[in-house]
């Protein structure tokens, strides 16, 4: 099963803040929920993990990051990962283009495009499950890496992310995804007015 998705998300740094911030393949990886570079091959190539927790179960997936490009003229990152559970039983891979776009005010945006295919296990969610969820993790990451570019300035705005960036789960808390899921149907099930007769 394909999943794909294209999101922007604002960053309140510089453009130049967050270009180098995405060129560290480590700390963008921290910026993942759950996710770890274990082992640095190369230049390109990092062995990593990603740890996913479904209430009291925690399940770790091993895999390897390949940096596919750099280009630093359009502050373009294009990375792939691949990976598969311990037992064997899913496994995944996902390719994303990560870029920092200016904006008006000084200000930047992320722009991710990513394809992610999963086999086994984790295929049985279905699509509309798998889009709802990926979109959630990718919330997460952007919202991450924000915090870590934003630590980096200097005032009681990196105060305030770096406090953020400290209290960022250690784990991606599967069970925490599928009930903000929940919730979000229901708000938009029951939340609309009435239709007017």
């Amino acid at each position: 099963m394909k999943v794909k998705l294209e999101k922007t998300y604002p960053v309140a740094a510089s453009a130049d803040a967050a270009w180098k911030f995405l060129q560290d393949i480590k700390s963008v990886a921290s910026c993942m929920p759950g996710a770890e570079i274990t082992e640095q091959s190369d230049e390109t190539h990092f062995k990593g993990m990603v740890k996913i927790k479904i209430g009291p179960a925690v399940a770790s997936f091993k895999g390897e990051i390949e940096v596919q490009g750099i280009d630093a003229e359009k502050r373009e990152l294009i990375l792939l990962g691949k990976g598969a559970d311990s037992k064997g039983s899913s496994s995944a891979s996902m390719l994303l283009t990560a870029s920092i776009r200016e904006t008006e005010n000084g200000q930047c945006e992320l722009i991710g495009r990513s394809e992610v295919t999963v086999n086994g296990k984790m295929a049985n969610f279905g699509g509309r499950m798998m889009d709802a969820i990926s979109e959630r993790i990718l919330q997460q990451f952007a919202d991450n890496f924000a915090n870590n570019v934003i630590a980096m300035g200097e005032g009681s705005d990196a105060e305030a992310a770096a406090v953020k960036v400290a209290e960022a789960p250690k784990e991606l808390n599967g069970i925490a995804i599928i009930w903000q899921l929940v919730t979000d149907f229901m708000n938009k099930l029951f939340g609309r007015e009435p239709k007017s007769s």
